[in-house]
């Protein structure tokens, strides 16, 4: 065998080999991440909402202060579970919301099945969304979601979740710069130009559609209820200035929110008061005042130090 040949060979071994090794990473970032969750505390009861044939979710309900109380819908993201957002649910509910909590599938205690960066999860928090329409007919109904689960909120086949107010947060404006940032970030901005398209395009094989139409900032622009939009300032997967775009996209349409310091996953365990306080207020503004709800959340909220929350925008 001379050397050009030798070397052709070599080069077709590498290259099969290095794209069979993305296809297992990739398999890797789509796999199912099921987990035990703990019980909370409360009036809380299980719930078993079904999503479509094999796919059922699991689920936590706080009823709330009163039968026509605004009900808030919460979505976790990528690799976690109810639990995520479980503060988040238990503080609502002190407020008087009613407040459903849900595994996607593929987390949690819900089927499994792989994952899809808010895709077919999209499926999952339209079931929960009529679920929690159908138990609380009267009431206005928010959703807040985290990362995956803001983009789940956006990303439907008939469009964003048609809710009364939409609080998104540190979610990523389309597939391909969430995975680009991902590389960047452990691996340097040069090997990222280079995997991610292998990445990014193995969306057509795995969930047949092409990654343009993984774009939550595209959904977006089609929604018109208020949003808050929030992000962390320290956050390296979706950083600021992409969630000035989103909010941008939004048509300005609500409230842009930066928490300084915070990266992408301290976002959702933020207790910080003053941002509490302010999406309660967002929340009672876009659905209304809780039945029989004390003003707790503003009380606690009143001479809080604002210096790792800055308002970005009205």
């Amino acid at each position: 065998m001379n050397w050009r040949k030798w070397l052709r060979r070599s080069l077709l071994g590498g290259l099969v080999f290095g794209l069979a090794l993305l296809w297992l990473v990739g398999s890797a970032m789509t796999r199912p991440t099921n987990a035990k969750v703990r019980q909370f505390t409360g009036q809380v009861q299980d719930v078993s909402i079904k999503s479509e044939p094999g796919i059922v979710l699991a689920g936590s309900y706080w009823s709330g202060s009163g039968a026509n109380s605004p009900a808030i819908l919460l979505l976790h993201g990528n690799g976690g579970n109810r639990n995520d957002v479980a503060n988040t649910a238990q503080w609502l509910d002190a407020q008087g919301f009613r407040v459903l909590a849900i595994d996607m599938r593929g987390s949690g205690e819900s089927s499994p099945a792989g994952k899809s960066f808010g895709l077919t999860e999209a499926r999952d928090a339209r079931a929960a969304f009529d679920w929690l329409k159908a138990t609380n007919p009267n009431a206005k109904i928010g959703v807040i979601g985290f990362s995956l689960g803001g983009a789940a909120a956006l990303l439907g086949d008939d469009g964003p979740l048609p809710g009364d107010a939409l609080v998104l947060e540190s979610v990523y404006p389309d597939i391909r710069t969430a995975i680009f940032n991902r590389i960047a970030a452990h691996a340097g901005t040069i090997p990222a130009y280079a995997i991610e398209p292998l990445l990014s395009f193995q969306a057509l094989p795995r969930f047949g559609v092409w990654p343009s139409r993984i774009s939550p900032i595209d959904a977006l622009r089609k929604f018109r209820s208020p949003v808050m939009i929030v992000g962390g300032g320290a956050d390296i997967y979706t950083p600021p200035g992409e969630t000035e775009a989103m909010f941008d996209a939004a048509h300005r349409h609500g409230e842009l929110w930066l928490l300084d310091g915070l990266t992408h996953d301290e976002v959702v365990r933020s207790d910080n008061p003053t941002f509490r306080k302010h999406l309660y207020e967002f929340l009672v503004k876009q659905l209304g005042r809780p039945e029989a709800a004390e003003d707790s959340a503003t009380n606690r909220s009143r001479g809080s130090n604002d210096a790792n929350v800055t308002r970005l925008a009205p």
